[in-house]
């Protein structure tokens, strides 16, 4: 039977992607894996995870690599760090650098062993900038952050599925789709219950796997579409 398996938020967490993926999942050439976003920063390796994504890729596997909100604004400081340098723009990119430094750039820079954004390969920037927004499935909708529903079409706002963080599903503009994101971390309890109940119009996936410490979080999890079967992968990275 054809799986469908959906892996949310990695974040440089290149061991645990491979044990879920290998001892977890054990994708067969007729398998599909979607990816929600978010592979880099916090983690100690985001060039591994997007090489062994890469590499599963090449092995046949089907897949698809959704955009995240790091993958954005790593896209973002890159192209603005080739802009000229105006003072008012200095300014503007020194405090957003600081920003993305703050939320796990430190630990990308190490991974690529460089220094400098302008250095990561461009090729690396590319698969980053060209990720989807979204995917649409018979009974799902697949998102980094999430919709829009309050505007005509959520499918336009392409921000928001990357960004938004509080957000209301409105089924009459996801064709009584549920939507399934990840980007904000919520405990293993929460994500249980919002796959065996169907008074949830959302699924967040997301245990924020680099996260230490704090109980019902700190792994990496799989949902599988056919049979609404969860696995889960402890942190093999911190």
């Amino acid at each position: 039977m054809k799986r469908r398996w959906v892996i949310p938020d990695i974040h440089g967490c290149v061991n645990t992607l491979k044990a879920l993926i290998e001892e977890q999942i054990k994708p067969t050439l007729s398998d599909e894996l979607f990816f929600l976003g978010d592979y880099i920063d916090r983690g100690p390796d985001s060039k591994g995870v997007i090489d062994y994504i890469l590499s599963l890729q090449k092995s046949g596997i089907k897949l698809t690599t959704l955009k995240g909100n790091h993958e954005d604004f790593l896209v973002e400081l890159y192209d603005s760090k080739l802009q000229p340098k105006k003072p008012w723009f200095l300014r503007i990119f020194s405090r957003k650098k600081r920003s993305w430094i703050g939320i796990g750039g430190k630990e990308t820079l190490k991974s690529f062993g460089i220094h400098s954004i302008k250095n990561i390969p461009l090729e690396y920037i590319e698969w980053m900038r060209n990720l989807e927004n979204y995917v649409c499935l018979d009974n799902f909708i697949l998102v980094h952050a999430g919709l829009n529903c309050t505007i005509e079409d959520p499918f336009s706002d392409t921000h928001s599925m990357i960004w938004i963080r509080d957000f209301e599903i409105d089924f009459t503009k996801t064709g009584k789709r549920k939507v399934i994101h990840g980007h904000v971390p919520v405990n293993l309890q929460f994500i249980d219950l919002s796959i065996r109940n169907n008074y949830f119009k959302f699924i967040d996936l997301d245990n924020g796997p680099y996260i230490s410490g704090k109980e019902g979080f700190g792994n990496l999890v799989a949902l599988e579409l056919t049979q609404m079967q969860m696995v889960i992968m402890d942190n093999r990275d911190l």
